[in-house]
């Protein structure tokens, strides 16, 4: 689906400031991300929690995004992108608030909640305001700058968790600075005129409907779902299995981000060079071998497994979003904002569970008589190989999509695949 430039009324826009602020408010996604993920520990130690607990408090984040983000792409063309960022900060802010003055796991699970709200807010606003501001290549590359914020995002976060960490700031300090970029991407957006969307030679919601029935759809449909939690189980508890294993667990989640960032930069030339089919089977196959090593591995060794688990995981989301509008093009944005719902979706669903796994191994751990850092060491190692099968399911998965789709003739050209890039 490609939309028409009516040239008009965009013309005196501000799109510095509105692609700022869009940026700002990507960045209050990932903070929320990297930093809850670093103040993991201190949430369970504070109010007493159980792993599978706060994995439910961890699932609230991933079940907000995709209701907001597929509610908000459905009715973007009605009510206009300041009405959704305006809900978004409204949720970024109180969520953020209740998490800081939380009195127990309730609050906690309702403020998380909340931040996923004002993420998949985000994710449905900011997309389609891009795509409406600039055109042709320039909009490619401001779509590509803009996503890049999110991995980016989460490296700035981690870093700043780990040096908040050291000089012993409390968690509660720590989610005072998401409020940075929340009020940032406030001022941008601030009295001013947001673009009017432009009239899109769109399909109906029937034939949208009728291809996400077709069978390349449906597949991309279940492996999304185990390409998210390969990309964001590992990361959102690295500092609980990781931690004990003598490298420093934030500093492993900025490095995997940091690739990442890099990694999607070039994601073009790669996709080129080796296909979407290709790219998705070898992302795969390394991201298994970097569970794997991280499951395995201790001191430095960690380091190495964080840059090739970061190779694996990296082009997962943009790949998949762009598998759906080259393979899939008349499911159009619609289809590809349900894939991506389904994605964080399955996170959501996924983080109880691994919770759940980090529970029992560390209990039977317990029982053989382990204690203090060999416990958690054997725990985390433990958990981690159950999180390998993701990965392990998806190299025979999409060995087959690679068979299945060798000769298989797509409809998109590359400048629409490279629009879905995440």
């Amino acid at each position: 689906m490609k939309p028409t430039n009516t040239g008009q009324s965009n013309a005196n826009i501000n799109k510095s400031a509105l692609f700022n602020g869009s940026c700002f408010a990507l960045i209050t996604t990932a903070f929320t991300f990297s930093i809850r993920a670093g103040i993991l520990p201190q949430l369970g130690e504070s109010f007493g929690l159980t792993a599978e607990q706060l994995g439910f408090i961890n699932s609230m984040w991933f079940l907000g995004f995709p209701i907001s983000m597929i509610l908000g792409g459905i009715f973007y063309h009605t009510i206009g992108p300041k009405t959704i960022m305006t809900v978004a900060f409204f949720c970024h802010t109180a969520g953020i608030l209740l998490t800081i003055f939380a009195g127990g796991y309730n609050t906690l699970l309702i403020s998380t909640l909340l931040i996923g709200v004002g993420n998949g807010c985000t994710e449905a606003a900011c997309n389609p305001m891009i795509a409406d501001m600039y055109s042709g290549v320039t909009m490619q590359k401001m779509l590509g700058r803009f996503h890049m914020w999110f991995p980016g995002g989460i490296l700035v976060g981690s870093l700043i968790s780990f040096f908040m960490t050291k000089m012993g700031a409390s968690w509660q300090a720590q989610m005072w600075v998401t409020m940075i970029p929340t009020v940032a991407y406030a001022v941008l957006f601030f009295g001013k005129t947001f673009p009017k969307s432009h009239v899109a030679e769109a399909t109906s919601f029937k034939e949208n409907f009728k291809a996400m029935g077709s069978p390349v759809y449906i597949f991309l449909f279940c492996c999304m779902a185990l390409t998210a939690i390969t990309e964001f189980g590992p990361s959102q508890w690295v500092s609980i299995v990781l931690g004990a294993s003598g490298a420093n667990a934030m500093l492993i989640l900025a490095l995997t981000n940091g690739i990442s960032a890099v990694g999607r930069f070039f994601a073009g030339p790669v996709v080129g060079r080796l296909g979407q089919t290709g790219v998705l089977l070898m992302g795969a196959i390394l991201a298994t071998i970097g569970i794997y090593l991280f499951s395995s591995v201790t001191g430095p060794m960690a380091y190495v497994a964080a840059i090739v688990y970061a190779l694996g995981i990296c082009y997962f989301w943009p790949v998949m979003i762009g598998s759906v509008a080259h393979r899939v093009p008349r499911s159009s944005a619609l289809g590809m904002s349900i894939v991506g719902g389904v994605g964080m979706f399955s996170t959501s669903i996924f983080q109880p569970i691994i919770g759940g796994w980090i529970d029992s191994a560390r209990a039977a751990n317990t029982a053989k008589g382990l204690s203090g850092t060999a416990l958690e060491l054997a725990t985390g190692q433990q958990s981690l190989i159950k999180m390998m099968t993701f990965p392990a399911i998806l190299i025979v998965a999409f060995i087959i999509f690679f068979i299945w789709q060798k000769n298989a003739k797509t409809e998109a050209t590359e400048s629409e695949m490279t629009m879905a890039v995440h």
